[in-house]
């Protein structure tokens, strides 16, 4: 088990605390998650991506999707049907699962398509005006001060 001592960054930034914790939580997490259902990440372009989760067995019935805060959860609760058929091999998993991911404050999710057995959930990282990189002129201040003053 390793734990990271981020204090030395604390000197230099300002407001990535939250960042230094999710890594202690990570880092702390157990190692012995469960890897069902697999799932891959894809980064589409610079801003959108997508989640691809195997849920084969399942339908959009039994999927549940939410999103609360910046944490997205995925789960699947399989139905139970009073099926009598007699398996001679189950290689196909359908248990229940519950998978979650934590999201950057500025993504959103999109939207979600089942299709062919796989879960697709594309997400958007929309950054506000407000937050996005600005120019600053660089001027003569007190010059603006007096002409807004003689006016």
């Amino acid at each position: 088990m390793r734990h990271f001592d981020f204090s030395p960054l604390y000197k230099t930034t300002v407001g990535f605390d939250r960042l230094a914790s999710l890594f202690d939580e990570l880092s702390t997490a157990d190692n012995n998650s469960p890897a069902y259902p697999p799932y891959n990440i894809e980064r589409i372009n610079e801003d959108e991506y997508r989640i691809s989760m195997a849920v084969a067995g399942f339908t959009e019935a039994e999927l549940n999707i939410e999103i609360e805060g910046n944490a997205l959860s995925i789960s699947g609760q399989k139905v139970e049907k009073d099926d009598k058929t007699e398996y001679l091999h189950r290689g196909i998993a359908t248990r229940n699962f519950e998978r979650k991911f934590e999201l950057d404050d500025y993504v959103i999710v999109n939207g979600a398509d089942l299709e062919n057995g796989l879960l697709h959930i594309a997400l958007k990282r929309e950054v506000p005006e407000a937050k996005k990189p600005k120019s600053i002129p660089i001027g003569n201040k007190t010059a603006k001060a007096e002409k807004l003053i003689t006016v």
